[in-house]
């Protein structure tokens, strides 16, 4: 209950702040463009302790790598967003996994034990994987939560970018459409449109001194 009310009285006071120190993706240099082929990884699911890898999803026409974490006000704007999301995808040729990447020393929310409790509270039917050395977060040039990267059946980035424009502190529904138009052009075998808009949220929380040169 206290990591929730922590992470419930974090978005309130950001709300109040009107989030105006945001970070983004925009004008950085050095992150994976589209094109790329998605970084492998093997993380341990915060729910269930298994090891999850990128070629567990082999053959799938879709795969969506979400950066999230718990404690992040963006993140708990739409993570129904995200729980509804893979729930209408489910049963559809697409695989969804989530990571955080987060240092729980400086955010205990961001901990695998309160990340699992995110996990069960949302009902998330996709796994939650702990990035414990931030390999992973580098690899995908991960910069905040929510970070989102769709890849196609080749395993090439084809969408980067935001879920959709909720924002703390707005009154734009939380409906995904960004994320959603992309993944139903892939997966009804269309372009995906080029025109992005880049992500906006909570930086990383880089363990002191392990921030990517990308990021500073």
């Amino acid at each position: 209950m206290k990591k929730i009310l922590s992470g419930f009285l974090s978005a309130v006071l950001l709300c109040a702040a009107n989030v105006s120190w945001a970070a983004t993706s925009e004008g950085r240099e050095g992150l994976l463009a589209l094109g790329s082929a998605a970084p492998d990884f093997k993380l341990e699911d915060v729910t269930t302790g298994e090891t999850v890898s990128r070629d567990d999803f082999a053959g799938k026409k879709a795969f969506l790598v979400m950066f999230i974490c718990r404690h992040c006000p963006f993140v708990q704007r739409v993570k129904e967003g995200l729980a509804a999301l893979a729930k209408d995808y489910s049963g559809k040729d697409i695989a969804i996994v989530a990571i955080s990447a987060n240092d729980p020393k400086g955010y205990a929310d961001d901990s695998p034990e309160s990340l699992k409790e995110m996990a069960e509270e949302e009902d998330f039917i996709f796994p939650v994987l702990f990035d414990d050395t931030q390999d992973v977060a580098k690899a995908y040039t991960a910069v905040v939560t929510p970070d989102i990267f769709l890849f196609d059946g080749d395993r090439k980035l084809v969408y980067r970018g935001q879920f959709d424009g909720a924002r703390p502190g707005n009154d734009v529904p939380v409906t995904g459409e960004d994320l959603r138009a992309a993944i139903d052009s892939l997966l009804e075998g269309k372009p995906v449109s080029k025109d992005q808009k880049h992500a906006v949220g909570c930086s990383i929380k880089w363990k002191p001194g392990n921030e990517p040169p990308y990021f500073r």
